[in-house]
């Protein structure tokens, strides 16, 4: 059952409520995504001013999404142990006022987006955060074993922005760049999930570890992987990149390729390495960060 807001917290607390309320190292995962993207857009370094709106506009839309599905989510979130003390379970705030929150955030990206940015980009913003809040968190999420798989498209979205933002437009790139980071979220997730598959059990969460046997589950993240893979090498051509970008989609791919074959060949039908799960969990944090940066950094190398 969740908490009232109550008067007994500080300040500082609430403060940091409503800072949590936006989930803030998701927001981070998803913008070391959208510079390079803006940088292979526009062949160079793009305007300054131009990142920075892009970057206050998509961090605003998606702290507003996570706030809204804190929202929606607060009653399983009491349930969990891994997100009892998020500021709804504990009172920090009342729903009310982090609804309200979450309303204002969307409404200044969105404006942000269109006076700095453009109209594209701004209505991608707010299309990612409709398809989170209404098909991933109240649709999917409680509903289908596919819940991250398809969910997972709002994540991606961010790729898309920053290509708009440069060019007004989207193209091949763009939709390859969006499918690396749709492909890379089941993955992700889902070794994450093999960590808390008791939460989402007890919150009746259909995850794929809780419906599925944990050797399917894992033979998807290595399947899910392998696709991911191939899906980087194919940026290169498109998005005619050089050397540095392709022995870092090979080298890295590989890599997560190793850890997602280790986790699968250590896992039995109701049992996995944990351990194994965590290590997939953060190299794949690693991984989309280093691959973006990386492809920015075969362009700058090739321009400077």
């Amino acid at each position: 059952m969740t908490v009232t807001a109550s008067a007994s917290f500080s300040t500082r607390d609430v403060a940091k409520g409503y800072l949590a309320l936006t989930k803030p190292r998701i927001i981070e995962l998803l913008l070391v995504t959208t510079v390079p993207t803006m940088i292979v857009a526009d062949n160079g370094f793009p305007r300054l001013w131009l990142i920075v709106a892009t970057l206050v506009g998509g961090t605003l839309a998606a702290g507003g999404a996570n706030a809204f599905n804190m929202v929606i989510d607060r009653d399983i979130d009491a349930i969990m142990e891994r997100t009892k003390k998020r500021p709804l379970v504990t009172g920090v705030m009342s729903a009310r006022s982090a609804t309200l929150f979450a309303f204002a955030l969307e409404a200044v990206a969105f404006a942000v987006l269109v006076l700095w940015v453009n109209q594209l980009s701004a209505w991608l913003a707010l299309s990612a955060t409709a398809f989170y809040v209404f098909i991933y968190t109240m649709l999917l999420k409680r509903r289908s074993k596919q819940n991250i798989v398809i969910g997972g498209a709002a994540g991606a979205v961010p790729v898309l922005i920053g290509w708009a933002a440069v060019t007004n437009s989207l193209g091949w790139t763009p939709v390859l760049l969006f499918l690396v980071v749709f492909i890379w979220t089941p993955p992700h997730f889902w070794a994450l999930a093999v960590r808390y598959r008791d939460d989402y059990q007890a919150a009746n969460v259909p995850m794929m570890p809780v419906v599925a046997s944990l050797r399917r589950t894992t033979l998807e993240i290595l399947v899910y992987t392998v696709i991911m893979w191939a899906l980087t090498l194919l940026i290169g051509s498109s998005a005619h990149l050089g050397w540095v970008y392709a022995v870092s989609a090979t080298v890295l791919g590989a890599m997560f390729t190793y850890y997602a074959l280790r986790l699968f060949r250590h896992a039995r039908v109701d049992k996995a390495d944990v351990a194994e799960a965590m290590r997939l969990f953060h190299f794949s944090i690693t991984y989309l960060s280093a691959l973006f940066i990386l492809m920015a950094v075969d362009v700058l190398v090739r321009h400077h």
